[in-house]
């Protein structure tokens, strides 16, 4: 047999007996407000005869004289200004509290943004949660893809691209460069060392070059014609997306082409080095906010603002 529930005892203190009907104190406070029957009774949309009585009938119930009556006006007593200031700021915090419940929050407004999976994930996403927590009525879309995501025609609010620039019917502000050169695991480097030394020969033979998937394939080729190195003969493989690319040189797989900015992590805890000392690109390949040529609205101009502040923060 269960024992029956004890019912809960509330230590807070019973107001009915101190309260006066809520009638009372609408009338009271609309006729202190205006200093008149007529203008009060306007207002509540009653007779001037029902708002006298309510006004008695406090009065009655607090056994004291909220107004002087005159000829032709009316005064507050002093202790009726002194309720009238109490009792204005105890209806306010009703009418706030009720208008609380019956108007829900705005739903967030919705900014959709096109970019690399790569970028999402290795140098967006950690500080996002910035952003987010200053801007709560705006929920965030990633579309990650390696295709250019349509600004002007309406796919996205704004994107993130990565390349050199010069995209048509978009507006492009370049946000930061990026610093470029081969990676790999310390094993393979350990290999290639090895290999190196027996062929008797330098360059980045026997590879295979890993490269991701993109509309223009430009990072292997600018970098090969900047540094003068021949890549001709060495093999490739293309990978979807950037992120397994990364994925693919630290299980020693491969030569990844690496974008500084964004395998940070992976080089300070030391599964991805350097292969070739010194062979860095450092061109126009860079990080680029891209909107359509209409003025953003509130919510993307917020965002590209902070996007902005974070890229100079990254330099």
């Amino acid at each position: 047999m269960h024992p029956t529930p004890t019912p809960s005892v509330s230590t807070q203190p019973a107001l009915h007996g101190d309260l006066p009907p809520l009638l009372t104190l609408r009338a009271f406070e609309a006729v202190a407000r205006h200093l008149s029957f007529v203008n009060a009774a306007r207002e509540l949309s009653v007779t001037q005869s029902a708002l006298s009585h309510q006004v008695h009938k406090l009065e009655t119930f607090l056994d004291c004289r909220l107004f002087i009556r005159r000829t032709r006006a009316i005064e507050l007593t002093e202790a009726g200004r002194t309720y009238q200031l109490q009792i204005r700021q105890a209806l306010e915090n009703i009418a706030d509290a009720t208008r609380i419940i019956r108007q829900p929050a705005a739903a967030p407004q919705v900014l959709r943004i096109g970019l690399l999976a790569s970028f999402a994930t290795m140098w967006l996403a950690p500080r996002l949660p910035g952003f987010i927590s200053a801007n709560p009525d705006i929920r965030l879309e990633l579309a990650p893809s390696y295709e250019l995501a349509d600004v002007a025609g309406g796919e996205v609010h704004l994107a993130i691209r990565y390349g050199k620039g010069g995209w048509p019917g978009v507006n492009g502000l370049r946000l930061m460069n990026e610093r470029l050169f081969p990676v790999c695991s310390p094993p393979y480097k350990a290999r290639w060392l090895e290999a190196q030394h027996d062929a008797n020969h330098e360059g980045l033979a026997p590879g295979p070059l890993l490269t991701a998937q993109a509309a223009v394939p430009f990072e292997w080729l600018d970098w090969a014609r900047q540094l003068r190195n021949d890549i001709s003969q060495v093999p490739s493989l293309m990978l979807h997306d950037y992120n397994i690319v990364v994925e693919a040189a630290v299980a020693g797989q491969g030569i990844a082409m690496g974008r500084e900015r964004l395998i940070r992590r992976r080089l300070q805890e030391g599964s991805l080095v350097p292969l070739l000392p010194d062979a860095v690109y450092e061109g126009d390949i860079g990080y680029w906010l891209v909107t359509d040529t209409n003025p953003l609205d509130s919510a993307a101009q917020r965002f590209a603002d902070w996007l902005i502040m974070m890229c100079r923060e990254d330099d």
